[in-house]
């Protein structure tokens, strides 16, 4: 029993092929192309309104040096929110869920930021490893310090997010199991396990949506030291 609650993480494959090419290229079909229509439906009103909200937040802190990675920030947004979302649905495969992938996705665009600070500003980013006022004992260290929580970033960015989508789909696993072996025995603790499994989806729909919007923050934020 307990090898098949982490079964769903793994790459799904059919014939010996894997179909993890399949579940990342699912989001971009289920999104309505652009029209050049006057009047548009509710879905692409609603999809153009989040996407102008979403820009506008993100680029708010950042300088018109950083606005060059709009679509970008703005693709990777949805990309995973519709990823994240689509895991929520039975009998389907989260991608985000495996950590190459997260990886994959964090350590090329961190690495482009720290490039992009060391070509355009390389004495302010090698600053950054050094805080000012620091005593001249502690220098080394710091730097050892700055240095590794440097490299450390990327890291934390894939593994946050495979660490709460993981632990929120072993969570409503384990508690759907609960509520399916109590319901011939106790119906009335039964009914209160589905109910805290509904909440606990509702919950899952908000992290789906949040770690996305973090990771992509995270990136921004990272950017914004180095432009």
């Amino acid at each position: 029993m307990t090898l098949s609650f982490f079964d769903q993480f793994m790459s799904p494959t059919y014939m010996g092929i894997p179909l993890m090419a399949l579940a990342l290229s699912l989001p971009w079909i289920l999104y309505p192309a652009p029209s050049s229509r006057w009047l548009n439906n509710r879905l692409l009103t609603l999809q153009g309104w989040f996407i102008n909200r979403f820009t506008q937040q993100l680029l708010m802190p950042l300088s018109f040096g950083g606005h060059k990675w709009a679509l970008l920030f703005t693709s990777l947004m949805v990309f995973l929110i519709s990823l994240n979302m689509l895991g929520l649905l039975p009998y389907t495969f989260t991608p985000t869920t495996q950590l190459s992938l997260n990886l994959g996705l964090a350590v090329p665009l961190w690495l482009a930021t720290v490039i992009i600070g060391l070509r355009n500003q390389p004495t302010i980013a090698l600053g950054h490893l050094l805080p000012e006022g620091t005593p001249t004992l502690l220098i080394p260290v710091l730097i050892i310090i700055e240095t590794i929580s440097l490299f450390i970033r990327p890291l934390a960015l894939g593994v946050r997010l495979t660490a709460n989508l993981t632990a929120g789909h072993l969570l409503i696993q384990l508690i759907a199991t609960a509520a399916f072996v109590l319901l011939p025995m106790m119906p009335t603790v039964a009914i209160l396990t589905a109910t805290l499994l509904f909440l606990l989806t509702l919950l899952e729909v908000a992290v789906a949506m949040i770690q996305a919007y973090v990771f992509v923050l995270l990136l921004s934020l990272y950017l914004q030291e180095n432009v």
